[in-house]
């Protein structure tokens, strides 16, 4: 970090007084200017920042990457920028050495600390450096959605970049103590500048690949948004998001891997891309690192690009569409991939939880509520509880909160062609069921013992008892598993 005449601290208070928070640039801006500032158009977001307040300056030197006037503001702002290192004036302008950005708080309830990194690269200003780092994304913000809520001793954040995870969870209070690593030295520095930034007291940084800086140690939580794009060998690299290994080997490795340095019950959470390979499913690939973790696990897809969009997507992030270079790129990342039989890449999470279990791999591409991580660990409750059930467990059943039944079928038909639960929160998931389980959605409320419930729907449908009691252990596992019944 810089020699500083001003410490970070005091900046952090220069810009909440400002309120350069998420919450205070989207009042700023409005919806018209904010949305295009999400698609990275920045002319709306320049005519609503032109007033020279403290709020606006702030805004268009750390977001919009653009020069004010030294005498910008009455009030000194920009000397104290200029004073932390955060800043540089000359010619009668300043200018924003980084790129700042404010983090809202998971769950959107407030403001969670700053996020610092190298200025953002736009198109027309060339490729980035190989050590660029790179600010909070979309990504990032998924990862920071997904991570468990329960209290932990201590965490290992693999990959911090800028230090975003890291920040999210100093912000919750939910880790003792924070381990951050990276093999980018830059991206330490900076990590470094966030976490005083923000106010995040006592984040340990160590350089390394991988476990590589903490074999040996032991961590209840371990979250990495890593560098998971699938590039062909020898191309340009960006630390940031390409690990140099063969194909999706690096996630690969960090699920294998990571359960060596989880404590009992600890979680290891991740994001990751991976390969759809011609004439391989890809569940049973990434179950297979799953399976071989030894951990309950829980794998989500989340999208899929074919090979031309996953190409065309990272070739547009180091902007090199447009450039001379970019159709010969394109083809190398389109000759690698058929080389390899790729047939297209999966985008998604990976939840571990150290300790027997089942591995659960699907596809959930409909939005689900948010932030997930406030009952992660009830959906790994619910593959166990599923796997386990049966009628004769003697055990209470409660329909899940929310639930909705549809019934499907012509106008005035007695009896519906199709009866559908679906969940409203959460997972959001829907189900076809029949007429026992419909049933018990309505009065199982956790009182009651399921086996007289079940006579019960017999007795009212005319259905042999035997039969419910059966067809209630065959379908009730998994809609215990996916969420209906607690």
């Amino acid at each position: 970090m810089p020699d500083l005449a001003v410490p970070l601290s005091r900046v952090r208070d220069v810009f909440l007084e400002a309120g350069y928070t998420v919450a205070g640039v989207r009042g700023l801006l409005g919806p018209v200017a904010g949305g295009a500032l999400a698609r990275d158009e920045i002319v709306p977001a320049l005519r609503a920042t032109g007033g020279g307040s403290p709020l606006e300056v702030l805004t268009r030197l750390f977001w919009l990457q653009v020069p004010v006037p030294s005498d910008g503001t009455a009030d000194g702002t920009t000397d104290e920028l200029v004073r932390a290192g955060l800043a540089e004036a000359s010619g009668g302008e300043v200018r924003g050495r980084f790129h700042i950005e404010p983090l809202e708080a998971v769950g959107g309830d407030g403001h969670a600390g700053y996020a610092v990194s190298d200025r953002k690269v736009r198109p027309g200003d060339g490729v980035p450096a190989p050590d660029h780092v790179v600010g909070a994304g979309g990504a990032s913000g998924s990862l920071a959605r997904l991570v468990v809520h329960r209290p932990v001793d201590n965490v290992l954040d693999v990959g911090t970049g800028c230090g975003v995870q890291a920040v999210h969870l100093g912000a919750r209070g939910q880790a003792r103590r924070i381990t951050a690593t990276d093999v980018n030295a830059r991206a330490l520095e900076l990590a470094g500048m966030s976490f005083e930034l923000s106010g995040t007291a006592g984040v340990e940084r160590l350089e390394g690949p991988l476990f590589e800086p903490v074999r040996g140690r032991r961590f209840d939580l371990i979250v990495s948004n890593p560098p998971f794009v699938v590039a062909p060998p020898g191309d340009r690299r960006f630390t940031y998001r390409e690990s140099g290994m063969p194909g999706d080997d690096f996630c690969r490795r960090l699920v294998t891997q990571a359960p060596d340095l989880l404590t009992d019950g600890g979680y290891c959470q991740l994001l990751a891309n991976w390969l759809h390979v011609d004439g391989v499913p890809w569940d049973e690939r990434v179950g297979g690192w799953a399976e071989e973790s030894g951990c309950a696990a829980w794998v989500v897809q989340r999208d899929v690009q074919d090979p031309a969009e996953y190409a065309e997507l990272w070739l547009r992030d180091s902007c090199e569409a447009g450039t001379p270079e970019y159709r010969a790129r394109y083809e190398a990342w389109l000759d690698h991939f058929e080389r390899h039989g790729v047939t297209g890449v999966g985008f998604g999470w990976i939840t571990l939880r150290k300790g027997a279990g089942p591995v659960r791999v699907e596809e959930l591409r409909h939005a689900v509520e948010e932030p997930a991580g406030a009952y992660v660990d009830e959906v790994l409750d619910g593959f166990r509880k599923g796997a386990e059930f049966s009628t004769a467990c003697g055990e209470p059943l409660r329909a899940a909160d929310g639930l909705v039944q549809e019934q499907i079928g012509p106008p005035g038909a007695e009896d519906p062609e199709r009866i559908v639960l679906r969940q409203t929160g959460r997972l959001r998931r829907a189900a076809g069921v029949g007429t026992v389980e419909a049933g018990l959605a309505g009065v199982c409320d956790g009182t009651l013992p399921l086996e007289p419930l079940l006579d019960a729907i017999a007795r009212l449908t005319g259905m042999d008892e035997a039969a419910v009691r059966a067809h209630a252990d065959a379908v009730l596992p998994e809609l215990i598993a996916d969420g209906f019944f607690r």
